[in-house]
């Protein structure tokens, strides 16, 4: 099915590799504030970026499935924009959020406002084929 969708296949490699770079960030921040597994707080520049961390499993958990379920409605070139759009959202919020978790506000709309479009236009897509 992915080969039918390069454009939204590639976006959705980029946003795990924004994940992984974040998963990155994490083990750094463990390592230069010397925070031991399993602990997951503990340091205040470790817990922002834990949190990005989990923010972002959380925020994965349903961009994945609506952009699965949405290309087909969308097309290639839209879910593919979208699935950018929530990349750029997640470094964007990440590196607010590093620096002043309070800034992070745009981050968060380009993250939840593509997942909600790709949500709605799968559902759509369902109900429009019953």
């Amino acid at each position: 099915m992915l080969a039918d969708y390069p454009i939204t296949t590639l976006a959705l490699a980029a946003a795990l590799i924004v994940y992984f770079w974040i998963t990155v960030n994490v083990g750094q921040a463990r390592a230069a504030y010397g925070v031991p597994a399993p602990l997951s707080g503990g340091h205040p520049e470790f817990d922002k970026r834990y949190r990005v961390q989990m923010n972002t499993v959380e925020q994965l958990v349903w961009f994945v499935p609506a952009l699965i379920i949405a290309v087909p409605v969308l097309g290639d070139l839209v879910a593919g924009s979208l699935a950018a759009v929530w990349s750029l959202g997640r470094i964007l919020f990440a590196l607010a959020y590093y620096r002043d978790p309070a800034k992070r506000s745009l981050g968060f709309v380009l993250t939840l406002l593509p997942t909600a479009i790709l949500l709605l236009a799968g559902a759509w897509g369902g109900i429009t084929s019953l």
